[in-house]
């Protein structure tokens, strides 16, 4: 217990899955956790889940007055923020054949903008409040693509490769910010059983997705969330810039 005591935690995407997973471990391990999603609505149910421990702010991570507000918030509330999770995400299940440039742009919007503006703003409060971590979950698919995942692919690809950047940058400016990504492979998430039941043959597809990684079943959102957990807390004081991957075995088969 204890191993982000104390810690301002801000996550988005927080009202589900990996997010909400998080969120429920960092509370457990001591921290100060701030839930944040485009709709209150959504947030409603985790926050009496934790018996109103966490704190909640409205944010649509595509738009930048909007890091900008929640990020002076909690500076002001808490004069810091420790560590950033950027965990909201949107997926798509279509080819490059089937994605139009309108799919296309709203998702980069949310997984790849919606990234860049939290590192972005995160840094800019971190670093004169005595720095922090950053942990940005990419995918898999970030690393070794997916033929029907056209874009989210490519969103994932592109949120590992900006984590190395901003890992880079901060370190060499000694701004004492860590910035780390997540890969995990498929996980059972409200987002996931979405992708399924689009799919031309949900059966199949979930089949498929269960039986991807070599052990054989489907991750859960709390084995990510002791990943993001390690990387939030000071047991990982020297990993920056790193790729944690977390799925049963799919990238070494």
């Amino acid at each position: 217990m204890g191993r982000v005591d104390g810690k301002v935690a801000l996550i988005t995407g927080g009202a589900s899955g990996i997010g909400l997973a998080t969120a429920r471990l960092f509370l457990d391990e001591g921290a100060k956790v701030v839930l944040t999603d485009r709709d209150k609505r959504d947030a409603d149910a985790a926050l009496d889940s934790f018996k109103q421990r966490a704190k909640f702010h409205l944010l649509d991570v595509t738009r930048e007055d909007h890091w900008i507000a929640v990020t002076e918030a909690l500076a002001a509330e808490f004069g810091r923020i420790n560590v950033l999770v950027n965990s909201a995400g949107v997926a798509l299940l279509k080819d490059i054949e089937a994605t139009t440039l309108d799919d296309w742009r709203a998702l980069m919007a949310v997984n790849l903008d919606g990234t860049f503006l939290g590192c972005k703003h995160a840094v800019r409060v971190m670093k004169e409040r005595g720095g922090g971590s950053i942990i940005n979950m990419s995918s898999v698919v970030g690393l070794i693509g997916n033929g029907n995942l056209a874009a989210y692919s490519a969103s994932k690809g592109g949120v590992g490769l900006l984590t190395k950047s901003v890992a880079l940058h901060c370190a060499r400016k000694g701004y004492n910010i860590r910035c780390n990504s997540v890969h995990p492979s498929f996980v059972e998430t409200p987002m996931l059983r979405a992708m399924i039941a689009a799919g031309r043959d949900p059966a199949k597809m979930e089949a498929n997705c269960t039986s991807a990684a070599p052990l054989g079943r489907l991750a859960q959102p709390i084995e990510v969330a002791r990943t993001i957990l390690f990387l939030a807390s000071d047991e990982s004081a020297f990993t920056t810039g790193a790729e944690l991957v977390v799925d049963g075995g799919l990238t070494a088969a």
